[in-house]
């Protein structure tokens, strides 16, 4: 990876209130001057040197000049409190918008930054698994499926939004729970327990919704989509709530179309068969297909 690196500016020890003076007087008046209008990644670092906060930038100039000038708007609360604590601000410039990409969410995954909140857990590509077991059908949810490994599921993903996948795999859960009897905790086979994962388990769904299910979830078919429907119009508890349902099958759909359908044809288009791809893999499979 060919990089250049900014030196840090270290912070005095005196922490101003935020602004754009508080900016110049931590990390130097002249300090985004210096910056070349490149991408790069950037690091807030506390007086340690451990990183708060890892970012990336096609133009890091113009991104940073954003933290020096942050308003008191609620958008920009994150900035502000980065300025605040950060003791040393790095910038290493990279040779593309794509390594920036690549780099930062590199550091994210391996250093955990406490500002990258929402960062260090949702950052975290989820995977959604699907498998039989005995009289069960296992469902599960998680950023870890290697720890899920005894379980044998099939594993689709990984998907980059966590709250529209989240969101399909509850509007699947469900649905299915109109249709086969879902089991207690105590009844599921033991896995680690990882904050956000969800694992669930259905008894009598018929092994052809089962076939159908592998294949949405592979981005392969929509069929499961009118079986679904076709199936809930024979349930009472279904067509009393019928409103919800059609909302359901509505997030399923759109859920198809923007993530599954999608990392199908990036899978073929790289040669790859199956539908999961690692999350460390998972960008630098886009931007191949976008040829970036």
């Amino acid at each position: 990876m060919t990089e250049r690196v900014v030196p840090r500016r270290r912070a005095s020890r005196t922490v101003p209130r935020v602004s754009a003076n508080a900016f110049d007087r931590k990390f130097g008046a002249d300090f985004l001057r210096e910056l070349p209008r490149a991408p790069a990644v950037y690091l807030f670092k506390d007086e340690r040197g451990d990183v708060l906060y890892a970012g990336k930038a096609k133009d890091v100039r113009r991104r940073l000049e954003g933290y020096r000038n942050a308003t008191r708007r609620r958008a920009h609360r994150k900035m502000r409190a980065l300025v605040r604590v950060a003791s040393a601000l790095e910038v290493r410039v990279v040779a593309s918008e794509r390594e920036a990409l690549l780099t930062e969410n590199e550091l994210i995954r391996t250093l955990r930054p406490p500002y990258n909140v929402d960062g260090a857990f949702s950052f975290l590509y989820p995977a959604i698994g699907l498998g039989v077991r005995g009289h069960q059908v296992l469902l599960g949810f998680t950023t870890e499926p290697d720890a899920w490994s005894d379980l044998d599921l099939a594993w689709h993903g990984t998907f980059r939004s966590r709250r529209r996948a989240l969101a399909a795999f509850d509007a699947l859960s469900e649905l299915l729970a109109f249709l086969a009897h879902p089991e207690p905790r105590s009844r599921l086979p033991r896995v680690p327990r990882r904050r956000g994962s969800r694992l669930l388990g259905m008894r009598q769904l018929e092994p052809k919704l089962v076939d159908q299910l592998r294949r949405l979830l592979a981005g392969e078919s929509r069929d499961a989509l009118g079986e679904l429907a076709l199936r809930l119009l024979e349930k009472t508890a279904a067509r009393r709530d019928a409103e919800r349902v059609e909302d359901l099958l509505r997030q399923l759909a759109a859920f198809y179309a923007s993530d599954l359908a999608k990392l199908r044809d990036a899978l073929r288009a790289a040669g790859r068969t199956g539908s999961f791809v690692p999350q460390e893999e998972r960008d630098a499979l886009f931007l191949a297909q976008r040829g970036e």
